[in-house]
């Protein structure tokens, strides 16, 4: 999936750099048959950890998620401090695999 920091009501706006994606395994296909489950793990560093003039510190209000071949996100409430700065990388998510994880 893509996923980025965002922030806005009524219009929402993608807040620095989109999560880079994981390598560590390579992307499949998923596949599921109704109600089975996906899932993918999100890593999320603390803006804090950057200096304020690299970081650029911005209020984000939700997360800004695109489900695998899909262009439209999906907004999910999540209150945090974003980096502006797209130089700065927060995030980073791994591939999707079927079932709940662990």
């Amino acid at each position: 999936p893509g996923v980025a920091l965002a922030a806005g009501s009524s219009q929402v706006d993608q807040v620095g750099a989109a999560a880079s994606r994981s390598t560590t395994t390579a992307a499949a296909v998923v596949t599921l048959a109704a109600g089975q489950s996906a899932n993918t793990t999100l890593r999320i560093v603390e803006a804090g950890n950057y200096p304020t003039g690299t970081c650029k510190p911005t209020a984000t209000t939700f997360l800004q998620i695109f489900p695998p071949g899909q262009t439209t996100p999906i907004y999910l409430a999540y209150k945090s401090t974003g980096c502006a700065s797209s130089s700065v990388n927060l995030l980073s998510v791994t591939v999707m695999t079927s079932g709940t994880g662990g």
